[in-house]
């Protein structure tokens, strides 16, 4: 009865759209060391959708109450305070109400599948990840912006210690460090991505969620030496025990396991694999007009 409910409430808040005349409003979130107006990052991406898509409402999360907020707190604020404010903001969003596409950049993108998979009102009808880390990193090698000096202290924090408690409440990039040496540590001590990625027990409602995008976009990077393993952007990881090895989605347990329902969208069209030729978060606009526009519209 209740997925009956859900996919009754999602399939009316589409047609309302349709009835509205006006195109899907955007929610975008932006990666770790940005900020949501950047104009060289977030803006430039915010006008060019504003540019082809005529009328379009695009929120750029901005985590905080200002710009220097927002970039600290892509560092520091707990993953899962940022997800609930998020979650709070798109509820309060009168322009997002009967639905809306979500766009989410580097660690955006796991954080908007958190979105999806924990807030279902109002309904997320499209998710675009770019370089999502979607299973974790196990590495730091670069870091964006003019933190280099932030960015040497979370290397070695993370080497030191990503599973004792005050570096897991604290530090953003330890909550989807994603060690292969010693799962059992990282299942037992993430609070975010093994939480999301069904890795301690099953939360139905998770999987049932997140079927219930149209379509699961992954694009990734395939010069991307920012992200380790850059296959992490298309649910690819480590095989357990070694850090040499890729597991492909199609092979993981998270897949055969069927813990979010991927395998059961990916059969029904709803998973999408993009790529990008060039490094971590770097396209073309003709790229992105011809790749990614068609989800937006």
């Amino acid at each position: 009865m209740a997925a009956a409910l859900f996919g009754f409430c999602l399939g009316f808040a589409v047609l309302s759209l349709v009835k509205s005349g006006l195109p899907p409003p955007l929610v975008i979130w932006h990666g770790m060391g940005d900020t949501c107006c950047n104009p060289f990052s977030m803006g430039a991406i915010k006008k060019m959708v504003e540019r082809k898509i005529p009328g379009i409402y695009v929120l750029s999360l901005e985590i905080g109450n200002s710009l220097t907020e927002d970039m600290e707190n892509s560092f520091f604020l707990n993953s899962n305070r940022q997800v609930e404010q998020v979650c709070e903001q798109i509820s309060k969003d009168v322009n997002l109400q009967n639905g809306y596409n979500a766009m989410g950049f580097s660690q955006g993108g796991q954080f908007l599948r958190a979105v999806a998979q924990r807030c279902p009102f109002p309904p997320m009808l499209n998710l675009i990840s770019f370089g999502g880390q979607h299973q974790g990193v196990y590495g730091f090698p670069r870091c964006p912006g003019e933190s280099s000096h932030i960015c040497d202290w979370i290397r070695k924090t993370l080497n030191l210690g990503a599973y004792t408690k005050a570096v897991q409440e604290h530090l953003v990039q330890a909550q989807y460090w994603h060690d292969p040496l010693n799962e059992e540590q990282y299942r037992n001590s993430s609070i975010f991505l093994a939480d999301i990625n069904q890795e301690r027990y099953l939360n139905e409602s998770y999987r049932k969620n997140l079927m219930a995008l149209k379509k699961f976009v992954l694009v990734k990077f395939l010069k991307d030496s920012m992200v380790d393993p850059a296959e992490s952007e298309w649910f690819g990881f480590y095989r357990p025990a070694q850090a040499k090895e890729i597991v492909p989605l199609q092979e993981s347990l998270i897949y055969t396991e069927d813990r979010l329902g991927l395998k059961e969208m990916d059969k029904a069209g709803q998973l999408v694999f993009l790529a990008s030729d060039g490094q971590h978060l770097q396209f073309s606009e003709d790229w992105f007009y011809s790749n990614i526009l068609p989800f937006l519209q």
